[in-house]
């Protein structure tokens, strides 16, 4: 079992890394592999609604940019994801709205049914939209989206106050449990024969009467 962990912080060892690698060092004492990708050392241009990989067999971005196309290499072996992200005028940071756009876009059909969390960092204030506006990736293709004891946030203007946030800590300890509950009960449920469930076609209705 892999969990990947992508820091969309444009600092690579800032406070988003610092909760992620706290949840990375949990989910290993649970026996649960894990990466952390940083997705967010350069720019990344945001979807063009093209459709382009939808056509395509390979289910990949045709903008070759920002990394996103090998991280759909990644999900495809990966079990679950978790997002991190710093908050930005409460939202999440522009580039990971754009690579999430396009991961979404083009690799979705290696996100179904896979377990997913967001986790964000701030100073102050700005968290609980900015979880928001991650989660709905999630929401909207049927990823079982996983939870902590309070909502998935740590506090601090650099990693070492962070790691101060003694209750922001013990929430990333707290995640990485479930999360690898999860997993293992979705192993066991495989191994008992009972799969995830089959997609329905997608129905889309217009408001435009």
């Amino acid at each position: 079992m892999k969990v990947l962990l992508l820091n969309g912080s444009p600092h690579k060892n800032g406070c988003t890394h610092t909760a992620l690698s706290i949840i990375a060092n949990q989910l290993e004492k649970n026996g649960v592999e894990s990466e952390i990708v940083h997705i967010a050392a350069k720019p990344v241009r945001g979807c063009s609604g093209c459709g382009t990989c939808k056509k395509d067999d390979k289910k990949r971005c045709v903008f070759l940019d920002g990394g996103v196309n090998e991280v759909i290499d990644k999900l495809e072996s990966a079990d679950a994801l978790i997002v991190g992200s710093p908050v930005y005028y409460a939202s999440p940071n522009g580039t990971v709205l754009s690579f999430l756009d396009r991961m979404f876009c083009a690799g979705s059909s290696y996100l179904a049914n896979k377990p997913a969390a967001a986790v964000v960092s701030a100073r102050r204030a700005g968290t609980t939209a900015t979880l928001d506006a991650i989660n709905k990736y999630f929401t909207i293709n049927r990823m079982p989206v996983v939870s902590s004891n309070y909502w998935n946030m740590v506090h601090g203007s650099c990693a070492e106050e962070v790691l101060k946030d003694e209750e922001g800590v013990q929430i990333m300890r707290v995640l990485a449990d479930q999360m690898a509950w999860l997993l293992k009960c979705i192993e066991a449920g495989k191994q008992a024969g009972i799969n995830a469930p089959e997609a329905e076609a997608k129905v889309t209705t217009s408001f435009i009467r």
